[in-house]
């Protein structure tokens, strides 16, 4: 059981990013747009990250890394106490960033012509990692059904569900991979174990390696747990390829060090053949981060869970009243990320409108989405900050006179 924490950790004050090396707010530069789209946090990194940095820089040796025996000890007791899972140290396969993990699972596991199968709306790069590997892309829409919902999520009435019957229409016999997102980026579904376990019954029937993108398996905001795709064991457990960071919890994205978690060792060796001569080292800085995030950075990340709670519930009790045509549909269960409804604002570009009135929103139809009809909304941010660029939204929502479609 996680010990309770109190809040030490300061979240509200700002920290500037502008004119820094920050894509995200860069991309309005000068313009008075509050940046809620890529998902990176306005949060200083863990006090104890910052130090084991300053420490590592003060050696002033920066050659060609590996990760040392305590590095990779601290990944695996983050994985043995928080989700029972007892991982082998031979299975970590270290990799420069979570995409490239996609990247590279597409390649080693589907021959040029081949396909993957994804769930939309869903990150983007679920569906052009495949592309970019001359592999095929499926896509199949996730199902919003009506379900009870807790009272901290309001506004919504349904629930993102796999729609199986539709899946198994979809699925073909040049399909190799299923690739799955959980928790759900940008849903914020939890998958819970039943779900997993009839996904997992699925892509052993038709034969497919399962790619679990868990990369923000650690921002849970609910009650409910979170299950690695690599607990399920048998026969799941040999075909499955789970993609970890610390990267997303820790804000941390900017070292770019992430983990694929492979059991089989055929598997394991088919897809570290796949980054021959492609993929980069990861550096010795962001192995410094990623052993001082999951050593240390435990009291920091339950203070932050509790204050993206508090930001979630802000968000959806202002948008039930002040946001009409605005629509969180289902539970924002895990991640600082809220996918908006804005169907019938009938905006003919939402992003646009939206930057307009002063603040930068990611647009869904890049997740698979139909053009003007889902923006999604990092809240990974000072509460003061949400609360301008809601306000900001409040006004734009009111605009008569925006393009409709």
């Amino acid at each position: 059981m996680i010990p309770p924490y109190r809040m030490t950790y300061d979240f509200d004050t700002p920290v500037d990013r502008r004119g820094t090396d920050s894509q995200k707010w860069q991309k309005y530069a000068d313009r008075d747009i509050l940046p809620l789209w890529v998902a990176d946090m306005d949060f200083r990194a863990p006090p104890e990250v910052i130090a084991a940095l300053h420490a590592r820089v003060e050696h002033g040796v920066f050659g060609y890394a590996r990760p040392t025996d305590s590095t990779i000890e601290a990944v695996l007791a983050a994985m043995q106490i928080r989700y029972g899972w007892a991982i082998a140290p031979s299975w970590l396969v270290w990799l420069p960033g979570l995409v490239v993990g996609l990247n590279v699972t597409a390649r080693a596991f589907a021959r040029p012509g081949e396909a993957v199968l994804c769930n939309t709306p869903v990150y983007p790069p679920f569906m052009s990692a495949p592309s970019q590997q001359d592999r095929a892309v499926i896509t199949v829409p996730l199902a919003l059904r009506s379900a009870p919902v807790p009272a901290s999520t309001s506004t919504a009435t349904g629930r993102w569900e796999i729609d199986w019957e539709a899946m198994e229409r979809a699925v073909t016999p040049q399909t190799r991979l299923f690739f799955l997102c959980n928790p759900h980026n940008p849903v914020a579904r939890v998958f819970g174990r039943d779900e997993l376990a009839r996904l997992a019954e699925f892509c052993l029937r038709h034969d497919l390696i399962l790619c679990s993108d868990e990369i923000h398996c650690d921002l849970i905001l609910d009650r409910q747990p979170h299950v690695p795709t690599g607990t399920l064991g048998g026969d799941i457990a040999r075909r499955t390829v789970t993609l970890m960071a610390p990267s997303k919890s820790y804000n941390v994205p900017g070292f770019g060090t992430s983990l694929a978690i492979i059991p089989d060792a055929s598997l394991r060796a088919q897809f570290v053949q796949a980054t021959t001569g492609i993929v980069a080292e990861v550096n010795c800085l962001g192995y410094t981060a990623c052993e001082a995030a999951y050593r240390q950075g435990e009291p920091w990340r339950q203070a932050l869970l509790a204050y993206l709670r508090g930001n979630r519930d802000f968000l959806l009790d202002y948008a039930a009243r002040e946001l009409p045509g605005v629509r969180v549909e289902a539970p924002i269960e895990a991640t600082y990320l809220a996918w908006l409804n804005v169907k019938t604002l009938g905006l003919k570009d939402p992003v646009a409108h939206f930057e307009r009135h002063g603040v930068g929103l990611s647009d869904g139809r890049y997740f698979g989405a139909e053009p003007g009809s889902y923006l999604r909304l990092n809240f990974g941010c000072p509460r003061a900050m949400l609360a301008d660029a809601l306000a900001r939204m409040k006004h734009a929502v009111a605009d008569d006179r925006a393009p409709r479609s």
